[in-house]
C-alpha cells in the first residue's frame, strides 16, 4: 500500500466513529427536507464548493440538492480572487439574495477553516432567518486561528450542527520533505455528504416518503424528467 492510501483509509474509519451522532442528528435533517419537501441548499467556497457539487443533480444524488454556485468565490474565475473575496464581509447577503432559497430550506456551509468571512456571515444569515445549519470544518484547524469575520465567531459556533471533518491543520495527510501535503478535506466532506443523502434516503423510506434521485444519463433508458419538473425554479444552477 501506498503512503497516503493507508493514512487515508484510517482517517475516514476514524472520520465516521467520531462523527456517529452528529451524522445521525444531520441525517435526519436531512431525510425532514425529503419529507416535507423542502431544499437542501449547500454552500462552500474555493475548493469546498466541490462539496456541494458532490451531491448536486448528479447520478445517484438526491433531487433536493442546490448547490450555491457563485464564479466570485470559486476558483473558475481566479483562484487567488476567489479566495480575497471570500474574505470580505457583506458578500453573503448578495449571494442570498440571488439564490431561491425557501423558508424552510435546510442550509449546509461547508468550511474546513471556518474562519472566514463569506462562510460564518452566510451561516448567521440563515439563522437569523430561522433555518437550521450543519457545518461541514475542521475544529482543530478553526480552533488555531482567529474568525476572519467582524462578529469574531467561527463557523463551528454558529451551526446547529458541527461535522468535523478531521482535517488536520495544514489540510494533509502527509509530510513530504517538510511540507503538509495529501489533502483530505475534500474527500471527508464528500463522503460525510454522502453518508447523509444515503441515511437521509432510508429514513423518509419509512415515514412512507419515496425519495427523488437523479439517474445516471449515461445508462440506457434513464429518464429523470420527473425530477427536474419537481424541483423546476429550485435548482438556480439547473
Amino acid at each position: 500500500m501506498f503512503d497516503y492510501s493507508n493514512k487515508l483509509i484510517h482517517a475516514l474509519e476514524q472520520l465516521f466513529i467520531h462523527n456517529q451522532q452528529s451524522i445521525q442528528q444531520a441525517s435526519q435533517l436531512f431525510a425532514n427536507a425529503i419529507i416535507h419537501d423542502n431544499m437542501i441548499q449547500v454552500l462552500g467556497t474555493g475548493h469546498s464548493h466541490m462539496i456541494g457539487l458532490e451531491g448536486f443533480i448528479r447520478a445517484g444524488g438526491l433531487g433536493n440538492i442546490n448547490a450555491i454556485l457563485d464564479s466570485t468565490v470559486l476558483t473558475s474565475d481566479g483562484a487567488l480572487r476567489g479566495s480575497k473575496l471570500e474574505k470580505l464581509n457583506g458578500l453573503a447577503e448578495i449571494l442570498w439574495q440571488e439564490q431561491n432559497i425557501g423558508v424552510n430550506d435546510l442550509i449546509v456551509v461547508a468550511s474546513n477553516s471556518g474562519r472566514n468571512a463569506l462562510p460564518v456571515e452566510f451561516a448567521l444569515l440563515a439563522k437569523d432567518k430561522g433555518h437550521k445549519v450543519i457545518a461541514i470544518t475542521s475544529i482543530e484547524q478553526s480552533s488555531q486561528y482567529p474568525s476572519r469575520h467582524e462578529s469574531g465567531l467561527k463557523l463551528m459556533d454558529i451551526a446547529d450542527i458541527v461535522l468535523d471533518n478531521r482535517v488536520p491543520s495544514g489540510d494533509g495527510l502527509c509530510e513530504i520533505n517538510n511540507r503538509v501535503t495529501g489533502a483530505f478535506s475534500s474527500i471527508s466532506g464528500m463522503a460525510l455528504i454522502n453518508t447523509l443523502c444515503t441515511e437521509a434516503q432510508k429514513l423518509a423510506l419509512e415515514q412512507g416518503v419515496e425519495p427523488l434521485i437523479f439517474s445516471s444519463q449515461n445508462i440506457d433508458g434513464f429518464n429523470n424528467d420527473d425530477v427536474y419538473e419537481h424541483f423546476k425554479g429550485r435548482l438556480k444552477s439547473m
